[in-house]
């Protein structure tokens, strides 16, 4: 059996947009990538949630190529597809590498195109010695197909909810079912990991972290989105409320409403709901957290293999 030709031939139906690209064949999906493994940076990072990032970071792997392209993206510099291509083993090699470097966990941020590929190599990396927990840091916007088949795979599943209103994810990601998909979603998610645990530091091992981003003027969405869900999972979910919403400049002309920051009272409102609902187990952020410098760098680093930097060197 010719099982490149079968694969090949393979419709991706990873993500709830289905789109049907042959990517096996070099079709790119609406994803913004083929069949093979694109990455943009693998490094320590410190801007997670204090049980993810911890002291001494996560080991984030930054994923090229996105299903969901929101209008307002702050990665969006990597979300057409933009990365180093790899092979699923050196992607083993950096989650163990990130290990070496005393990550607190390996963070996979966007990873949702990349599913069956990151499920190899974790096994892989697993047999060499790998024993941090699996975060997958996603949209939300996953097929629950999908995540099942992760369910020896993930840890920890940090996901959004970005939209409780069809309106909303029609305008800000052309994608109205996203509130129904990414609440099914999430139950699959607790489904998997329904209780939380960490270790002695206070670092999450198991569980699922539940973002929304408040986005200026949407208070009301907010609020709904903290209602569903805290009506939904209760304690078996932590909530993080976010107000980190950074607008850029390519928003402005077609989504006027989205060119300001959240504003702090918008902000107060949305935590002084989430406190009247009995929310217990959560995070908030403090200060001005709307910069671009909160942004990392997509410029490779870690991603080369020491074997490719030694070829590059004069």
């Amino acid at each position: 059996m010719n099982t490149t030709s079968n694969r090949n031939k393979q419709e991706c139906n990873l993500c709830p947009r289905r789109c049907g690209a042959r990517r096996g064949a070099g079709e790119r999906g609406i994803c913004g990538v083929d069949s093979s493994i694109r990455v943009s940076r693998a490094a320590l990072h410190m801007w997670e949630e204090p049980c993810i990032s911890g002291t001494r970071g996560s080991g984030a792997v930054f994923f090229a190529g996105c299903p969901l392209h929101c209008v307002y993206c702050q990665n969006y510099e990597i979300a057409d597809g933009t990365g180093t291509i790899i092979s699923t083993e050196r992607l083993a090699e950096i989650f163990l590498e990130l290990q070496e470097k005393q990550a607190h966990n390996i963070n996979l941020v966007t990873p949702t195109q990349y599913a069956p590929e990151i499920a190899e190599a974790v096994r892989m990396a697993r047999e060499q010695g790998l024993f941090l927990p699996i975060v997958y840091n996603c949209s939300g916007y996953e097929s629950v197909d999908s995540l099942k088949k992760l369910e020896e795979i993930v840890d920890i599943y940090l996901t959004d909810y970005k939209y409780p209103d069809p309106e909303g994810a029609r305008r800000y990601s052309r994608a109205p079912d996203y509130p129904e998909t990414a609440l099914a979603a999430v139950r699959e998610m607790v489904r998997q990991q329904p209780v939380s645990q960490f270790d002695e530091n206070g670092i999450m091992q198991k569980g699922v972290i539940v973002r929304h981003l408040l986005l200026p003027g949407r208070v009301r969405a907010g609020k709904e989105a903290v209602r569903i869900l805290q009506e939904s999972f209760g304690d078996r979910i932590y909530l993080s409320l976010m107000n980190q919403y950074t607008p850029f400049s390519r928003v402005r002309e077609k989504y006027p409403e989205l060119a300001r920051k959240v504003t702090g009272r918008e902000y107060r409102r949305l935590l002084e709901y989430a406190m009247e609902l009995g929310m217990e187990q959560g995070f908030f952020q403090e200060g001005d957290t709307a910069e671009e410098s909160f942004i990392p760098a997509f410029d490779g680093e870690g991603v080369a293999s020491a074997t490719d930097r030694n070829a590059g060197s004069p």
